[in-house]
């Protein structure tokens, strides 16, 4: 079966638009170098300029950072085999990157627009907090688009009689991840030293440029896992992470399983080539195997449920 290398979506997203972005901060800058000054400022402590250089070198270097980091973190987005939840990620980490620097860079360079002294100009703050906030959530909205190009194999006999089987009471729905009130420890503990920095340098700026990195953090620790009529899936911050059609699942059993033991760490982990694993606790896991030769383990107190369910349903297939 012949299957999708590159997501088109992600090498738009992932390749194109760090290389846009990185094309309009030279093209700026050398349109507008008749109307800065000799040399620019190129570093900033906080808002005030403590580095100079040429325009042109400047934007070389930003333009570069854009490409390697920016272009870099995001550019799996294009790998259409890779992990779906991964590339969502790196594509938002990346995007929230190029964003930042592409209008930290810009930003600076338009205050310094037919001036002298690059030494009095100042920086705006507020420019890295829309940059950060339009690059996560343009990668973020972005990552809904982007498609599983996996191998996909139709099973052709029904699950072993020996595997469980059960009541179909669909849909089996579970939140599996960090309850409400660790979720709500973690995010004061990432809140607090962000009300800190914001005190020390009278600003709410710092704030904005952690929020959406600690939303993205915190939002991979909750996921949601659905059995139905069309197979099984797990799906984080709404969209899906995750899944397998009922017509290629050539099983599903009931196993105990402990995250750090027998997976390496806690959350979303994959395990040799095709073998996922949403492991958030020690206890029973429901672990579906399909024709592709791929494994999910999931840690769910419906386990049973799940894999009963899977097993009939396919039965029925």
């Amino acid at each position: 079966m012949t299957t999708r290398q590159v997501d088109p979506v992600g090498a738009l997203l992932g390749l194109v638009v760090p290389l846009l972005c990185a094309g309009a901060v030279l093209l700026l800058t050398r349109s507008w170098s008749l109307r800065l000054p000799d040399e620019v400022a190129t570093h900033w402590s906080g808002t005030t300029a403590d580095s100079f250089g040429s325009p042109m070198s400047s934007a070389w270097t930003a333009a570069l950072l854009i490409v390697l980091i920016g272009g870099g973190c995001c550019a799996i987005a294009a790998l259409a085999q890779a992990q779906l939840l991964m590339r969502r990620s790196m594509l938002a980490i990346g995007l929230g990157v190029t964003g930042t620097v592409t209008a930290v860079f810009l930003a600076g360079l338009a205050g310094q627009l037919d001036t002298t002294d690059a030494a009095q100009a100042s920086l705006p703050a507020s420019s890295a907090v829309v940059g950060m906030w339009l690059g996560v959530v343009a990668g973020w909205a972005g990552g809904w688009l982007l498609r599983d190009g996996r191998e996909r194999k139709p099973a052709t006999s029904r699950p072993d009689p020996a595997l469980p089987r059960g009541r179909v009471d669909l849909p089996v729905v579970e939140q599996v991840g960090t309850g409400t009130g660790t979720t709500a420890a973690l995010s004061a503990f990432v809140l607090v030293p962000a009300l800190v920095v914001c005190a020390v340098t009278r600003s709410l700026w710092p704030l904005g440029l952690i929020a959406p990195v600690g939303l993205l953090v915190l939002g991979l620790l909750r996921y949601t896992v659905v059995v139905d009529a069309n197979g099984i899936r797990v799906s984080n911050l709404g969209s899906a992470a995750l899944g397998y059609d009922l017509d290629e699942i050539v099983g599903a059993k009931v196993t105990e399983t402990r995250p750090f033991a027998d997976w390496g760490g806690w959350g979303l982990r994959t395990k040799g080539r095709g073998r996922y694993g949403l492991v958030t606790r020690s206890g029973p896991a429901v672990v579906v195997t399909t024709a592709s030769g791929h494994e999910l383990t999931v840690t769910a107190t419906k386990a049973a449920e799940m894999a009963g369910a899977l097993n009939t349903l396919a039965d029925a297939r």
